[in-house]
């Protein structure tokens, strides 16, 4: 397993007229908590990106617990519980503080620039197995 955790200040523009963050406003949050766990990791997608590797969404769930409000101090705790294959499997969890507002999940598939499904690149592969081995140099 691997995880990281980025916190985000909730702005005006993320809620509605009471001061609740927007239901969607949690989607740009998930990937801030992807990238940011991939870069932590030696893994950055800019670096996927410019090797012409694209990481779309396949799906998306989202369980809202409590509304996280305007200006609050948010961490988004990211965690991939399995070395990724094909897909790649993320969990999230959004708190304020030791309080758990939303979960969700995300699966992703990579893709080459055309939009064809393809295996990873070796680089990604080989970090992974690293990761999930009980080397996480």
């Amino acid at each position: 397993m691997i995880q990281s955790r980025v916190q985000i200040t909730v702005r005006y523009a993320e809620t509605d007229m009471m001061g609740v963050v927007y239901h969607g406003s949690y989607l740009p949050w998930f990937e801030v908590g992807r990238t940011t766990l991939l870069k932590e990791h030696g893994l950055s997608y800019r670096d996927l990106e410019a090797a012409g590797y694209r990481l779309p969404v396949l799906e998306v769930s989202v369980k809202y617990l409590k509304p996280a409000l305007y200006d609050d101090v948010l961490t988004v705790v990211t965690t991939m519980a399995e070395k990724p294959l094909l897909r790649i499997k993320l969990s999230y969890e959004v708190c304020r503080g030791a309080e758990l507002l939303v979960t969700g999940q995300t699966m992703h598939a990579f893709i080459d620039r055309q939009g064809r499904p393809v295996r990873p690149p070796p680089n990604f592969t080989e970090r992974m197995n690293e990761l999930f081995s009980g080397g996480q140099a």
